[in-house]
């Protein structure tokens, strides 16, 4: 079964492979973000505004380590793609097994500083106090299940570096019908509120991470040993270098938007509510550029590894056009079709439904004029990421920080609560703008070596 699945990225048509590969880890995605958006709709239906609100109010603060953890996980596997790449399957395994005992030690940490820090940030953001309660109860929740985050993201990263796209579709098509089901028993039969979806949710990376482990165990590539898990220091050392800019670049992501978070607290429950239900959209319209990002951190490692510079640059010009296309067709379409179903979210008896909805759909519509930004960021991270330049990506959340606080403190007080919409475009300029030089330089420097007799054809 695992046998079939791997892909070798180094031979044949850049855009086919790459459109290939991403389609299943996009389909993938979209079970991954219909789930979070069951549970904003369950919650916001099942037990009211204050608690979607609550949803919200957790946010960044949630997925600020929950990002350094999936940063984490995908940085390891860009060295699993680059030795893949190269032919070395018994420096692919060894990889692999620093891979799970790095891991395992990180996700420890992460879980003692989210259950620390969990009500410190809250406060910090001024959280109002009529949701406190229900956030501060999902967040730790959530918390709680660091480890088994952890675990399914560092296994779908090992089966993307090897090509394989459709095991993680598989799993997460599991797992979002498991979160919906559960939702549905946690929230609505046992009146579990708040933390049933957060258990749910738990529970769902839970199952997609045990199908990852069966397929991994059938792939001759990754039968590991125990010898492979003999400490190796020098390694360990190289993915930590390789982890923790891209653990860093989400985590000043993840802050920057703890900024925009604490301005909507001030402005109120209805607008904290508007953002949360507009969010669980992004999530699906970001999906796609998600899925071409992974595509293109695995063909960029795997011809790198194998020294093939000439495909490395064919296929920056494949994605680059690519993502323009999906980009404006998702952007209109999710334009079209936002109001109708941003109303499920908000229950039509509520009296502020209708005030809800409105936030929510400027919020929307902004997000849908500048979705190109979003998809050629994702592009040029993503290639940066698998060249083995994790540091520029790191830079880039650095950008998306300043862009992002800067435009939620600024743009409001001369525009009124209309500027807070533009926090999030304004940093995928910002971050976007910096990658493509970034990418051309490093693009420069391998056709430089390239020529001077390091790695393939120029």
């Amino acid at each position: 079964m695992g046998v079939q699945r791997v892909k070798d990225m180094t031979s044949g048509r850049p855009l086919k492979l790459i459109v290939t590969f991403a389609l299943p880890l996009m389909l993938g995605n979209m079970g991954q973000q219909l789930y979070m958006v069951v549970d904003g709709i369950v919650v916001g239906q099942g037990v009211g505004v204050d608690a979607l609100a609550a949803l919200g109010a957790t946010d960044w603060t949630c997925w600020m380590l929950l990002w350094m953890a999936q940063g984490f996980a995908q940085g390891f596997s860009v060295l699993a793609a680059q030795r893949f790449g190269a032919g070395d399957l018994q420096g692919l395994r060894r990889g692999v097994a620093m891979s799970v005992v790095l891991g395992l030690g990180l996700s420890v940490v992460l879980t003692a500083l989210g259950l620390g820090l969990a009500r410190p940030l809250l406060t910090l953001l001024g959280t109002p106090e009529d949701i406190f309660p229900g956030a501060m109860e999902y967040i730790t929740t959530m918390f709680w299940g660091m480890t088994v985050v952890f675990a399914y993201n560092l296994a779908g990263g090992i089966l993307r570096a090897l090509g394989d796209g459709k095991t993680p579709l598989y799993a997460m098509a599991v797992a979002a019908g498991t979160n919906i089901a559960l939702d549905l028993l946690f929230v609505m039969v046992f009146h579990w509120g708040i933390v049933g979806a957060a258990v749910a949710t738990v529970l769902a990376q839970g199952v997609s991470f045990l199908y990852c482990l069966l397929v991994m165990r059938r792939m001759p590539a990754l039968g590991l040993k125990k010898a492979d898990f003999a400490l190796d220091w020098p390694l360990l050392g190289r993915l930590w270098r390789l982890g923790l800019p891209v653990a860093l670049q989400n985590a000043f992501i993840a802050v920057g938007g703890m900024v925009v978070q604490s301005v909507l607290n001030g402005l109120g429950f209805l607008y904290i509510a508007g953002f949360t239900a507009t969010n669980k959209i992004y999530g699906l319209m970001e999906s796609a550029a998600i899925a071409f990002g992974y595509s293109m951190t695995t063909y960029m490692g795997q011809n790198l590894g194998a020294g093939r510079h000439d495909r490395i640059r064919e296929g920056m010009r494949c994605m680059v056009k690519l993502s323009i296309v999906v980009a404006v067709g998702t952007g209109i379409l999710v334009s079209l079709a936002g109001r109708p179903i941003l109303s499920l979210f908000v229950s039509s008896t509520e009296a502020n439904a209708g005030q809800v909805v409105d936030i929510a759909f400027q919020y929307l519509f902004i997000m849908c004029c500048n979705l190109i930004v979003l998809y050629l960021l994702h592009a040029y991270r993503s290639a940066l990421q698998g060249l083995g330049n994790t540091t520029a990506a790191m830079v880039s959340g650095v950008m998306e920080f300043i862009c992002r606080v800067g435009t939620a403190l600024i743009l409001p007080r001369l525009m009124g609560d209309f500027g807070i919409f533009f926090a999030e475009p304004m940093a995928w300029l910002g971050a976007a703008v910096f990658l493509f030089f970034a990418y051309y330089k490093e693009a420069r420097s391998l056709r430089e070596r390239a020529v001077g007799g390091i790695g393939g054809q120029a």
